[in-house]
């Protein structure tokens, strides 16, 4: 199929132009580990490969490849691979490109798991990390050594949702030889593609939008075929492939990514937006907002925004800040995002002062709620953050 349609198109229809068995809408899982060939001679003759290309599920399975075909679609390169987790999908790729004694620049903010992959199981091969802020491509020009071999990016990052200037950064890593890497989770292909602003290499836990529902883990590599070759023998000796039902739920939640992404966009801006308004809040970390020292480079590389942010208290309590989120009724609490619910995490910014009080860092997730009713949920409760 000619790329030329819109992204909500290509999600229905690329790879699907043959139809499936029974004329089925919903693609077949092919819940099976290995495929075989009608004798040994043909087998043979295709390198251990059966008629439709297959061996072993942990080389390769149909029903992943349908979403691979169609993730590569949405992020516009020339291929993808699924993993069981985000974390594996992010393990591999950096295992495939930092050798033995390399060294990696990353965003400070990343995903703690990312953060500890980097900063303690690699440094036992040799691997060296040098943590930046990412705000400005002045950081990035001043860690790179002479075995940088990986510039990593999550933008916008974890907790306090900075932004890395994809287009400057990615110039500069490719002007030296170095491999970017960018964790695309929050902004989805929908709102954001790194790649087509000079990324290498973009990441996905597709647990989170991507599947939509709470109910599978996967994660995602997309990049150009040399590179996706690369990682695909990481993922075949590592066997990390996403499992042929969890391929299934993810094209399923791929199925409706444009409407609720674009029903999180207007959620998350509206609820953020009330947030910023209330005089307990002293900062809400939302790149959609004006407010957020980036937002005119998250309007120039997004075309929207999801719904996780994070807001900051002035200094409370502890008992404070629990009875805040007791009173909340719609809020769950919870580690992950992207699905329907909405959550709520929080954390003390600092050590408490001699009254007891520090700044929170609340991190919130608007689900598919109405936004009216999470912003009266919230409203019932924000008395308790007073200073």
């Amino acid at each position: 199929m000619e790329h030329d349609f819109s992204l909500e198109t290509l999600l229905q229809h690329i790879g699907e132009e043959t139809g499936f068995p029974y004329g089925a809408v919903t693609p077949p899982i092919v819940q099976s580990s290995l495929f075989t060939a009608r004798s040994l001679r043909e087998r043979n003759a295709q390198g251990g490969l059966n008629d439709a290309g297959y061996v072993y599920t942990r080389n390769g399975n149909p029903t992943v490849r349908l979403a691979e075909q169609k993730l590569a679609a949405l992020e516009g390169t020339e291929d993808a691979l699924c993993f069981g987790s985000g974390m594996a999908a992010i393990a591999a790729a950096i295992l495939t490109f930092a050798e033995s004694g390399a060294h990696v620049i990353c965003v400070d903010t990343a995903y703690p798991p990312t953060r500890t992959l980097l900063q303690s199981w690699l440094t036992r091969y040799g691997v060296r990390t040098t943590f930046v802020s990412g705000e400005c491509v002045e950081e990035f020009e001043q860690a790179i050594q002479p075995d940088t071999r990986i510039i990593y990016l999550e933008s916008p990052s974890s907790l306090y949702f900075r932004l890395q200037d994809l287009r400057a950064v990615s110039a500069l890593a490719r002007a030296r030889g170095i491999v970017t890497l960018c964790d695309n989770s929050w902004a989805t292909p929908m709102f954001q593609n790194p790649h087509a602003l000079g990324v290498d290499i973009v990441l996905h836990s597709a647990s989170k939008y991507l599947g939509g529902h709470s109910d599978l883990l996967a994660g995602v590599v997309a990049g150009c075929r040399e590179h996706i070759e690369r990682v695909l023998k990481t993922r075949e000796l590592l066997g990390g492939i996403l499992d042929p039902f969890a391929g299934w739920l993810l094209l399923r939640g791929l199925r409706t990514l444009p409407v609720r992404m674009e029903r999180a966009h207007k959620q998350g801006l509206q609820v953020a937006e009330w947030l910023a308004s209330q005089p307990q809040i002293a900062r809400v970390n939302h790149p959609g907002l004006p407010s957020h020292p980036q937002h005119k480079l998250a309007r120039s590389q997004m075309r929207g925004y999801g719904s996780l942010f994070s807001f900051e208290t002035h200094p409370i309590t502890e008992d404070q800040a629990y009875a805040f989120t007791d009173r909340l009724h719609l809020f769950r609490f919870g580690c992950s995002w992207g699905g329907y619910e909405s959550l709520m995490l929080g954390w003390a910014q600092t050590e408490s002062d001699a009254a007891g009080k520090a700044p929170w860092l609340f991190r919130v997730y608007i689900g598919l709620e109405n936004p009216d009713d999470l912003i009266r949920d919230l409203h019932g409760a924000i008395a308790t953050l007073t200073p």
